[in-house]
């Protein structure tokens, strides 16, 4: 059975949505990191909270005790948390709780309940007020998301759950909370030369390093399909970040440049090729638990760094035997530190493990590296973990 290159995939999912359960039929699916929930659940009861406190505060303190700031805080506390609606009937619920705590005894109302209805009014109309800018700001976040989604789409799309009878998983989790896409890069190609990828990390943050990732996967997209050797499909990427650099201004100019390993699977039995150019080095880790990190023979300098001094490329070439997987990560994982300042070491956690799968082995990593940080990574991880069935 042939399948589709994934070179004509359009489409793709953002790194860090929840992985979602498999069918029966269903291939290995992308890992993906959830999101964790906001804490405004708990939250949205506090503006009935406060009305309550209101009542029996009024009611159990003598009369120079006034309940106002409970009945005004409820309206303001429901403003950010809840639609119009909900913020309007709790201001209307602590207006007419006011009104009914000066008047419980039956009493005629005086100057005092008068100004504290209208106070409790004004701040009502005021929560409405802020409500509708909140909402407002919600749907311009909203909007911003939706297309920075598009955009993540666009220059980092997920490759396939299968490529050229691989089992593929990918992850990518940012360092700056909402965002999508960072510096941090990977891609799968297809290809008549074999299944080649790229993982890599460029120098920077913001919108001059996505502009250099996307540089990079549509220079790769095109010299994995052309290009006889994977020697010569770094030569390229060298070259494209080169005529990147010219085109910058100020320090990127100068010391622009991309860490990356790309690696060649050819279709059927053989070696898997490498080539790393100053990158992380990938894991090995066989069906058995026993893992090897595969270091490159000779060092290398980044792409983009051709003027400091130019030396051939060469290919590492390594046993990849049925059910081992390969694991290309970036310097986001291995560089991760917990609270005492000590690096995760994913070499040591995984050895004499085993996973049913490369999602199971991303997901598992991704949970275990945002325990290890606390909830607080300080750099972009991008994961691509690669089956031989």
């Amino acid at each position: 059975m042939v399948e589709e290159s994934p070179y004509a995939r359009a489409g793709g999912r953002p790194p860090g949505d929840p992985v979602p359960g498999p069918g029966p039929d269903a291939g290995p699916a992308p890992a993906r990191v959830p999101r964790r929930p906001g804490p405004r659940g708990p939250a949205r009861a506090l503006p009935v909270l406060l009305v309550v406190c209101g009542v029996l505060y009024g009611l159990l303190t003598p009369e120079d005790f006034t309940p106002v700031p409970f009945f005004t805080a409820a309206p303001l506390a429901a403003a950010p948390l809840s639609a119009l609606r909900t913020t309007a009937l709790t201001g209307l619920a602590a207006l007419a709780a006011a009104y009914a705590v000066h008047t419980d005894a039956g009493a005629h109302p005086t100057v005092g309940t008068v100004t504290d209805v209208a106070t409790v009014a004004t701040v009502a109309l005021l929560a409405a007020a802020i409500n509708r800018v909140v909402r407002r700001g919600d749907r311009q976040l909203a909007s911003a998301r939706e297309i920075a989604e598009a955009a993540q789409r666009a220059v980092l799309p997920e490759p396939a759950a299968r490529i050229g009878g691989f089992e593929i998983a990918a992850c990518y989790e940012a360092a700056q909370r909402d965002a999508f896409i960072g510096g941090d890069l990977y891609a799968v190609q297809d290809s008549p030369h074999g299944v080649r990828l790229v993982v890599g990390d460029v120098r920077g943050k913001g919108m001059g390093a996505v502009a250099a990732v996307a540089v990079v996967i549509g220079a790769f997209r095109e010299a994995a399909e052309q290009e006889a050797t994977l020697e010569q499909v770094a030569g390229r990427l060298e070259r494209a970040l080169t005529r990147e650099g010219t085109r910058r201004d100020g320090i990127d100019a100068f010391e622009g440049f991309t860490t990356a390993v790309l690696a060649e699977l050819p279709h059927g039995a053989g070696p898997v090729r490498i080539v790393n150019r100053g990158h992380p080095p990938p894991l090995l880790l066989h069906a058995d638990g026993t893992l090897r990190t595969l270091a490159p023979a000779e060092p290398a300098l980044p792409l983009g760094m051709g003027d400091l001094g130019r030396w051939p490329d060469r290919a590492t070439e390594v046993c990849f035997p049925g059910g081992a997987t390969l694991l290309f990560h970036t310097d986001g994982l291995s560089e991760a530190r917990d609270a005492h300042g000590r690096f995760y070491d994913p070499g040591r956690r995984l050895a004499g493990h085993t996973f049913p799968g490369p999602a199971a082995l991303l997901g598992r990593l991704a949970a275990e590296v945002r325990r290890h940080c606390g909830g607080g990574m300080t750099d972009d991880m991008a994961l691509l973990a690669v089956r031989r069935p």
